[in-house]
């Protein structure tokens, strides 16, 4: 594995035992915690777990098939650690971050690490220094940049702990480990060399909130994400987690996306991959792909890999957001990678805690969901990291170990309803069981900028769906005819709200993505039809009349207008509440409304049939 710094004389010492991923060695007195050590003939890179005296035990990230006692096991002197440098974006690598591209179909073990893949260090890069001769820099500061990297302007900066005079500066092109500028007396080559376990320094943590924009409305308006936050998407198996994920990393108005497919089926990834691979970015005008950076460790590559993967991936988010970009992490799915530490555990001999898990469970994961952090760069830019990792529970249980450890440490949770998914409506997030626990200060924030009704409209949305889930159950008893007027038009907002905005149709050009502006208004408009229904029944009107309307057109609005026209949802509901409140008004009452008051009403008509989602294709 490519080196954090100078690598120390080699020891060498022999394997004692192996169990799968887990390798004991004995004879390396002094080898620190976290090192990488390469066993057996073949040099597969093992990393140390447990240290006692000159014996250790050893975590693989490769298949440690044909190993055996006797084989040798020589020390590094550098932990786990990635090549940061031009050439990340729109590639495909591993969990210990090696480029997929350059592997051969079946991956062996002789594969080599990115630091000596040919394909990555002969690559020569025109660099372009923003300094000259002579400047005084500091430590996180740009020295230039890389114009051909890719749609986003990649930043050369010096390394975090690295200040002083610019001696020298290099010209024309460079490999990346050679050096592009001199600092004093240091050399900083073009590529960095990072530990994928040790957090990148920043200057301060920033508190003031900025929304996420995700492009999904149930999320947006209701469980909005500040951008350096973190969340979690926890839901059994067809709820549509991962169509949700790649909605996510298609919309969201990040400046780059780090997508990691930890432990999930290669099919999956290959969907990731062809999306992202066919969308036009319509910020820098290329391909969306040309922003992203994909981790594929599926579940035939090594299980270890799995616990690299995630850590290789905030790592490769906290490049960019040094750079001043803002990022966000996708981890799918955190359960397969804490399924990775608890088999290794139990190899390991380590007392189990619930369901089998480490005791460190908890631990790990509020180390993971740490690094999420919206900051000030020691290059003075203001940037982050947003991580949002999706939990598969086993059985749908939702009180699981995972799950509810990572409640602990997310500010946001997007639980996903088998009920809902099994009834076409996607995505299928509960407002019941989810969360968002920055809603106040982002609406503080919409107040400031623009939008002063932003937390009304989302507080009278989660009340009227919270009216009519009760009121659905009591109506299933006693019948919605029952109910009086009022509960009745509860019943037909709930349904409005959830068909006519919560509702999503991700292979639809123009409802696959919602702008802010779409989904407020879209909002908006239900909630003025049921105020309007609302004071026609308090008018005299009958409720059979009201249900009776056809309310097509505001269903329809999330479709027939286009991705970011606020604009005509506005004009078009207005032109509908004022056609209903004229139609109801004065149409006379029908023969059906002439009945006693104790005969019950009239059934309500079923509200119309749903589009098709993407969700029909993808569980």
């Amino acid at each position: 594995m490519p080196a954090a710094g100078a690598s120390r004389p080699a020891d060498s010492g022999r394997i004692t035992r192996v169990s799968g991923p887990l390798v004991e060695i004995s004879g390396l007195p002094g080898l620190s915690m976290l090192e990488v050590v390469n066993i057996g003939p073949d040099g597969i890179a093992a990393q140390a777990v447990s240290i006692n005296g000159d014996e250790a035990t050893l975590q693989a990230y490769e298949y440690t098939g044909g190993l055996k006692a006797g084989d040798p096991a020589v020390r590094t002197g550098h932990q786990l650690a990635g090549l940061l440098g031009p050439g990340l974006l729109g590639t495909v690598f591993d969990g210990l971050l090696r480029p997929l591209s350059s592997a051969p179909l079946w991956l062996t073990q002789q594969r080599q690490g990115s630091a000596e893949d040919p394909a990555v260090l002969d690559t020569q890069w025109e660099f372009a220094p923003s300094v000259a001769v002579g400047d005084t820099v500091t430590g996180g500061q740009v020295l230039g940049t890389v114009p051909e990297a890719g749609t986003l302007e990649f930043r050369v900066l010096a390394p975090p702990a690295v200040s002083g005079e610019v001696t020298w500066l290099a010209e024309g092109k460079v490999r990346p480990l050679e050096a592009v500028a001199r600092i004093g007396t240091v050399e900083v080559p073009l590529a960095q060399r990072w530990p994928v376990h040790t957090p990148r320094p920043f200057g301060e943590r920033i508190t003031d909130v900025v929304p996420l924009q995700t492009g999904q409305r149930v999320l947006d308006l209701l469980f909005p994400l500040p951008r350096g936050s973190a969340a979690a998407v926890p839901g059994g198996f067809g709820t549509g987690k991962t169509l949700t994920l790649q909605q996510i990393a298609k919309w969201s108005d990040a400046d780059v996306i780090v997508y990691v497919g930890c432990g999930e089926r290669g099919n999956e990834m290959a969907d990731v991959l062809d999306g992202l691979s066919g969308l036009d970015d319509p910020r820098t005008g290329g391909k969306l792909i040309d922003r992203t950076v994909i981790i594929a460790n599926t579940s035939n590559m090594p299980m270890m890999a799995r616990e690299a993967s995630i850590a290789t991936g905030v790592t490769v988010a906290e490049f960019f957001r040094d750079m001043g970009y803002d990022a966000v992490v996708i981890a799918d799915s955190t359960s397969r990678w804490a399924e990775a530490l608890r088999e290794f555990a139990n190899r390991n001999g380590d007392l189990p805690a619930e369901e089998g898990y480490p005791a460190s469970l908890a631990s790990e994961l509020a180390a993971f969901y740490e690094r999420a952090a919206r900051v000030r760069t020691l290059g003075g830019a203001t940037a982050s990291v947003t991580v949002i990792g999706a939990v598969s529970p086993p059985g749908g249980d939702m009180s699981e170990p995972v799950t509810t450890g990572t409640q602990r440490f997310v500010r946001s949770l997007w639980l996903l309803d088998r009920d809902l998914a099994y009834s076409r409506h996607y995505p299928a997030v509960s407002w019941r069981g989810s969360f968002s626990r920055d809603a106040e200060s982002l609406g503080r924030w919409y107040s400031a900028h623009g939008d002063p009704q932003w937390a009304q409209r989302r507080a009278q949305a989660s009340l009227l769906l919270a009216e009519a889930d009760r009121l659905t159950a009591l109506a299933e008893i006693i019948g919605a005819g029952s109910l009086p007027g009022h509960e009745q038009m509860v019943l037909l907002g709930g349904r409005l709200l959830r068909d006519g905005v919560l509702l999503q149709n991700a292979l639809s050009p123009n409802d696959g993505y919602s702008s802010e502006a779409k989904g407020a208004a879209l909002l908006q408009t239900v909630l003025d039809v049921v105020d309007t229904c609302q004071t026609l029944v308090g008018r005299g009107v009958p409720p059979a009349d009201v249900d009776r309307y056809d309310f097509t057109p505001v269903l329809r609005l999330r479709e027939d207008t286009g991705p970011t026209d606020a604009e005509g949802v506005q004009q078009r509901g207005r032109a509908f509440v004022r056609q209903l409140a004229a139609d109801l008004e004065q149409a006379p009452a029908s023969p059906a409304d002439a009945v006693p008051a104790s005969a019950p009403s009239p059934a309500p008509e079923p509200a119309p049939e749903p589009q098709p989602t993407a969700g029909d294709a993808h569980g």
